[in-house]
């Protein structure tokens, strides 16, 4: 029993061991001076004052109602119980971004085997395109936890479905075994969902994904549409019992609705403006608010101010649509930009030292691969295993989309850099399968 069990955990120990080496060693030496600036700072501060003051506040003592809660309530948790030192909350990304390598690796093993799970899973502990927000007090790395998991539980949910609705499957034991797998993952998705939506106010989009998830099985009849609808049903409520107790505080704290946090206004003020057109050729096309614009960080800043900022950029879009398709275009070009500056990431305080120059390189030469291995990986998964990669393609999907709407930074592309390690790992899938000279799976439809 003992070997059997040592077997199946050994490579993701392994993946895990490889990963947290790593990463220790990045926030020990590169990241070793850092200092939490810009959102990181905001995190840092709402954390420390919620342990000595027990208040959710930014300012004083005002609550504040502009940055969502999972992440400055975990610091705050790690600053109560090991002190208030930023490097342990970055041990916990260490921990948190080796578990991202881990969920990649069981991905692609459920995927394409262990082997490639084991390749994919290696992969991922190097890539320097996910290691480098493990060094940095940003919300990255615990969304992209978050929302890898999430999507690979979904895959789940729906495979566990389809086990138990096989004709092959008539032993009531093998069904109710499946059952009990199905309600976890059932259970997990809200769960996870409602963590999401309190770690970023976008997160909330991802209940759209699985409507539009639920409406593809059931019209490509991969499972019941009363089945779905269930499952669906289920998944926004576990997610809406976690996040309606905050949407209640900031209705205490400002009398006004806010289901998460403000700042979407200051979002689309910042992508919309004259500045990313008209101005310097170096931030065209990237987020800039107006020199006037109000930072909804900022002591007093309402939810009255973040309607008057999306109205003012819904009205500059309305009078500015000649341009609208050359910002949507430069939006989406950017955000495969392999490097751009990112507001405090560990290595930019010593951009003139060798191994910020080494980071750099190593970022730009990955991303390029990697995003070359994923887009031949995409369309190889599409012919072979678009009904088992469905939540895969509608993440990427709906993650690009908001960054083609509202973002234009490397940054916003790391929710799905995982992905982009898995799709290569369907890439190296193939390619063994070809230079194997073994028969490919039958093509799958929807």
């Amino acid at each position: 029993m003992a070997i059997k069990v040592f077997k199946i955990y050994v490579y993701p120990i392994a993946i895990f061991t490889l990963s947290i080496t790593l990463r220790l060693i990045y926030n020990v030496t590169i990241a070793h001076s850092y200092q939490p600036t810009f959102d990181a700072a905001l995190y840092d501060m709402i954390a420390r004052n919620i342990v000595s003051h027990h208040c959710y506040c930014l300012h004083s003592s005002h609550q504040t109602v502009s940055r969502p809660p999972f992440w400055p309530f975990v610091i705050s948790a790690i600053y109560y119980f090991f002190g208030e030192n930023e490097f342990y909350a970055r041990l916990f990304y260490c921990f948190l971004g080796s578990g991202t390598c881990v969920v990649i690796y069981f991905f692609a093993r459920d995927l394409f085997g262990r082997r490639i799970g084991l390749y994919s899973g290696i992969i991922a502990a190097l890539y320097p395109g996910l290691f480098i927000y493990d060094g940095w007090l940003y919300s990255e790395s615990l969304y992209t936890f978050l929302t890898t998991s999430f999507i690979y539980t979904l895959f789940r949910l729906q495979r566990s479905s389809l086990a138990v609705q096989s004709p092959s499957e008539q032993q009531w034991l093998n069904k109710l075994s499946y059952k009990m797998v199905k309600q976890r993952h059932l259970f997990l998705c809200g769960l996870l969902l409602g963590f999401i939506t309190l770690t970023r106010p976008n997160g909330v989009l991802l209940l759209g994904l699985v409507g539009i998830w639920g409406i593809f099985v059931s019209v490509a009849k991969i499972l019941p549409w009363h089945t779905v609808l269930k499952y669906v049903l289920v998944i926004a409520c576990i997610a809406a019992i976690i996040a309606i107790p905050w949407t209640y505080r900031n209705y205490t704290v400002t009398h006004k609705f806010v289901l998460i946090s403000t700042g979407m206004g200051e979002v689309l003020l910042g992508a919309y403006n004259n500045t990313i057109v008209d101005g310097d050729p170096g931030v065209r096309g990237r987020w800039r608010p107006p020199a006037d614009a109000r930072n909804h960080d900022t002591f007093g800043y309402t939810p009255d101010d973040d309607k008057v900022d999306t109205m003012r950029a819904l009205s500059w879009i309305h009078t500015h649509l000649n341009v609208i398709p050359y910002i949507l275009t430069i939006h989406f070009i950017n955000m495969w930009i392999p490097y751009t500056y990112a507001h405090g990431l560990p290595f930019e305080a010593y951009l003139n030292q060798p191994a910020a120059q080494v980071m750099i390189y190593a970022i730009t030469i990955t991303t390029f691969l990697m995003i070359g291995l994923a887009v031949s990986g995409f369309f190889v998964t599409w012919r072979l295993k678009k009904q088992q990669l469905l939540t895969v393609y509608l993440f990427l999907a709906t993650t690009i989309m908001q960054n083609i709407a509202f973002y234009s930074d490397m940054r916003f592309r790391a929710p799905i850099e995982p992905l982009l390690v898995l799709l290569a790992g369907g890439m190296l899938w193939w390619l063994t399968l070809v230079f194997a000279k073994r028969p490919l799976p039958a093509e799958t439809s929807f």
